[in-house]
């Protein structure tokens, strides 16, 4: 049995890395100092093949993470623009943190969704009179995680949804990557939408546009490695069967994860980059200053 390399991100799978691109499109290209690349998994088969759902996979790859709101200016517009091409340019969007705040390297959707622009309370004379009748109604929201609340992800996202009716809603989460080199460097849009904890072992029930009734868009940052891929990273060589028998049963079947030792300033500045982008792509009649003024 092969051991499983666990990675949330699209451009570490076997097929991506060997090739095998069939029924699926890619693009790539350096913008704003950043490798973006595009996966678009068009069929089924493919889908199979990549182990990703049907959909659009934007990775951003060698960004730049900052204390400030506004910077890096350009990828914050660069990832809005992504971000803002994959959801419905009107009508409420709901953007949903995902994760426990109460862990690290798991913080990042809760402290994303902290500094969100919500705006759907603003209406009549209170907008008018706070000069932000022109800004798009938002609202968000964290969903904690089961052992908290005793709540699934989907039955709080899915019944906010049926209250409110929103257009689209975006996902916010932390990511496994399969390389210490993405850890906080990378940013991955997906239309597919997303199925949390499952670049750690633990898969909940799918948020999706079949799940949700709307178009479901997630992004986040890789933040953790699981330590069996990471060993055979450091190895440089292929295993053994005996060998990847050995690290399954001791290693992933404890789900050990692996994390920078910067992590809290790793969650902090990649919280801020996304609110920001996410900020951005649903504002964008608002400069980028004028958020900044609004969120901090």
């Amino acid at each position: 049995m092969k051991l499983q390399r666990r990675t949330d991100l699209a451009v570490e799978t076997d097929a991506y890395l060997n090739g095998n691109m069939a029924g699926a499109e890619v693009e790539s290209a350096m913008l704003c100092g950043a490798r973006v690349t595009k996966i678009s998994i068009k069929t089924e088969g493919a889908a199979q093949a990549i182990g990703k759902p049907v959909g659009k996979y934007i990775t951003i790859e060698g960004i730049r993470l900052s204390q400030q709101y506004r910077d890096p200016p350009e990828l914050i517009g660069l990832i809005a623009a992504e971000l803002g091409g994959l959801i419905p340019k009107k009508g409420t969007v709901l953007v949903a943190g995902l994760g426990n705040r109460e862990i690290t390297p798991d913080a990042l959707g809760p402290k994303c969704a902290d500094m969100i622009l919500a705006t759907r309370h603003f209406n009549g004379e209170l907008a008018e009179g706070s000069g932000l009748q022109m800004l798009r109604s938002v609202c968000a929201l964290s969903a904690g995680v089961l052992a908290q609340t005793g709540i699934e992800s989907y039955e709080m996202i899915s019944s906010v949804c049926d209250r409110i009716k929103p257009c689209a809603v975006i996902v916010i989460d932390a990511l496994a990557a399969r390389s210490t080199s993405r850890l906080g460097q990378t940013v991955q849009i997906s239309s597919s939408g997303i199925a949390p904890g499952s670049g750690v072992g633990n898969c909940r029930k799918r948020l999706d546009e079949a799940a949700l009734g709307v178009p479901v868009v997630s992004i986040g940052v890789p933040t953790v490695v699981d330590a069996a891929t990471l060993a055979l990273e450091l190895a440089g060589r292929t295993f053994t069967p005996e060998e990847e028998k050995r690290m399954d049963g001791l290693v992933c079947g404890e789900r050990m994860m692996v994390t920078p030792r910067d992590i809290d300033d790793l969650i902090e500045k990649a919280a801020r980059l996304l609110a920001m982008s996410i900020n951005y792509a649903l504002q964008n009649m608002t400069d980028l200053d004028t958020l900044v003024s609004l969120v901090s």
